[in-house]
Formats: C-alpha cells, structure tokens, sequence
C-alpha cells in the first residue's frame, strides 16, 4: 500500500511546473557562476589573499572546478531552502486547497499511509534537488575549468590537495541533504495546518530569516538557545572543508537536523490525525 501511494505522489508531484523552478534556477544561476569566477576568479583569489601574497607564492590552476564548487555552496546555502519549501509547503496544504483531502480518504488508504506517502515524496524531491546541484556544480566546474588543489579561505587559508577533495565533497552534499531535509520537514509540518501552500513557504523563510537575525545578536543569553536553532546548523559542512576536519560539530549538528526532521514529521502525522477533513 505505501509503495503504491508513494508511486502516486511522486507522479503528482513531478507533475507539477513548480517542481521543476529549483531544478531550472539552479540550471541557470550555476553556469553563469561557474563561468564569471572563470573569468574574473583570479580577481577575487588576489584580494582575499592581498596580505599574504607578500610571504607566499601562489601558482597553478587555483581557480577550478573544486575552488568554484566550493564557493557554490556557501553562496547558494541561503537560497536553496527556499527551493526546496516549494515541494514540502505544497504537498499537504495543496490537497486542501484543492478539496482532495476527503477524496483521497475515500479509497482503502489510511492518514498515516498518505502522510508518509507524501513525507517520501518530499524526501525524493530534496534529496534530488541537491544531488543535481552537486553533479552540475562539481561536474561543471571540472569540465570548464578543470581540476587542482582548492585553496578554502576562512578565517585562515588552507590548500587541500586534489587527492584529498572528492571525499570533502560528498560528505558536504551529504550534510546538504540533512540540511535542507530540515527545512523541508519544517515547510512539510506547517503544510499540515493550513489550506494555502503560500503559507507555509513564506512561513519557513521567515522563520529562517528571524531565527539568522536572532542568532545574530551577541547577548549572553542567546548562548543557551541558539545550538538549538537549526539555521546555527546549515553551515557546518564548512567544517568538512578544514585541513584536519573536526568531527564534532558536524555531527553534532547533522543529529540536531535529523532530530528537526524526525519531530516534524511527528507532528505532522499528529495534525493530520487530529484534522476534521472528512465533516
């Protein structure tokens, strides 16, 4: 039955032209990135290097395909969240808004088979999301501007060799797909409550923005809650990208995603239960 149902939400979900804007928005932002770091790349590298270039010397392919996926993602991590609502905020309230809810319950299929039907299909449609960002940044990238050491500057430089990269990547792409299975669970539960896909997917960027703009402020106070709030977890793929990679905050906060992931989709299986859609 969940095979079944699960089949049948990700036709109607990829069925629908707002499925494919991520798909299409990362199809045209990527390219043109890749090709205007090729460009004026260089640029870029000698100003965040300027005052070491006086004690070290720089050469090689430095702006390549590693370099400009790298820079990819930490441009992109803001904006992908609101791709993937478009799905998650979509699904439920969209059966809502269309009066399907009692027509769906109408055949031998239960509310909790629909909500992990559609919870699935969620899961599908992120997780592909990120997948084809991976392939045409990193594919991409390697194919106009070639491969080489990757040269990471945070709040130190450090040059990862080429044969020590791939491996970063996928584990970053990996916790990508925690990430953003966060933000989607999110979008999925507020889904549960309202009759207006619209809601739910200004709802969860708002919540993005105001829990960034909380996080943001330096109080003594905010150091208890602010581990909890999962944007202070979005970034720390970085972490993987350290010359010696420091473990802990990256697990740490690849279970504080799951755990959002997990009592979302609770509580969605909750609202649904308790929803009057049948009166």
């Amino acid at each position: 039955m969940i095979a079944t149902a699960t089949r049948v939400e990700l036709s109607k979900v990829f069925s629908k032209w707002r499925t494919y804007i991520g798909f299409i928005a990362l199809g045209v932002v990527i390219p043109i990135v890749i090709i205007s770091l090729g460009i004026e790349g260089m640029k870029f590298f000698s100003f965040a290097t300027q005052n070491l270039q006086q004690q070290f010397i720089f050469s090689g392919n430095l702006m390549n395909g590693y370099t400009t996926s790298y820079l990819i993602i930490g441009m992109l991590y803001v904006h992908v969240p609101f791709l993937v609502t478009l799905v998650a905020g979509d699904i439920l309230a969209g059966e809502a808004t269309g009066g399907t809810y009692r027509l769906l319950l109408t055949r031998p299929l239960s509310r909790a088979t629909m909500v992990n039907a559609k919870y699935i299909a969620v899961l599908v449609s992120t997780n592909l999301l990120i997948v084809f960002m991976a392939v045409l940044s990193l594919g991409l990238g390697l194919l106009i501007l070639g491969s080489g050491d990757m040269v990471v500057v945070r709040t130190k430089i450090s040059v990862i060799t080429e044969s020590d990269i791939l491996w970063r990547f996928l584990l970053a792409y990996g916790f990508g797909a925690i990430a953003m299975t966060a933000v989607s669970s999110i979008a999925f539960l507020l889904s549960s409550f309202v009759e207006n896909a619209i809601g739910p997917i200004m709802t969860t960027m708002a919540i993005i923005i105001v829990m960034l703009i909380i996080s943001s402020i330096n109080a003594s106070w905010m150091d208890a809650v602010r581990p909890w709030f999962f944007t202070t977890h979005l970034n720390s793929w970085r972490y993987l990208f350290d010359r010696t990679v420091d473990w802990t905050p990256v697990v740490n906060s690849s279970i504080i995603l799951f755990m959002h992931s997990v009592v979302c989709f609770v509580v969605a299986h909750f609202v649904i239960h308790r929803k009057d859609i049948l009166s």
